[in-house]
């Protein structure tokens, strides 16, 4: 099981748990909300969970049930990135400027 980037994530990506992947997994771009991990190269180390300041970092058996969405969400960014981008937004409107 690879590790999930929950909802605190979402317009704040500190990237923090970056710097410490020994995998490099982590990825966002410009046009991204929130972090993700891809979960084919996730080694499951947990490195990230500590590192995170907003407690985004979940192993995905341990998401919490108010996040249930985001292993999903995730697992799409990486075969489509921006279905997942709405599917955030849906999820997590936008906040006006």
């Amino acid at each position: 099981m690879a590790y999930v980037i929950t909802e605190p994530c979402v317009d704040v990506m500190d990237k923090s748990c970056v710097n410490v992947c020994p995998v490099d997994c982590i990825y966002s771009d410009e046009n991204d909300r929130s972090l993700f991990i891809n979960p084919d190269e996730c080694i499951d180390c947990g490195a990230c969970e500590p590192e995170c300041p907003v407690s985004a970092i979940f192993a995905e058996e341990e998401v919490p049930d108010k996040s249930k969405a985001f292993p999903g969400i995730n697992k799409l960014y990486f075969t489509d990135k921006a279905a997942a981008r709405a599917q955030l937004d849906k999820l997590i409107p936008k906040k006006a400027k």
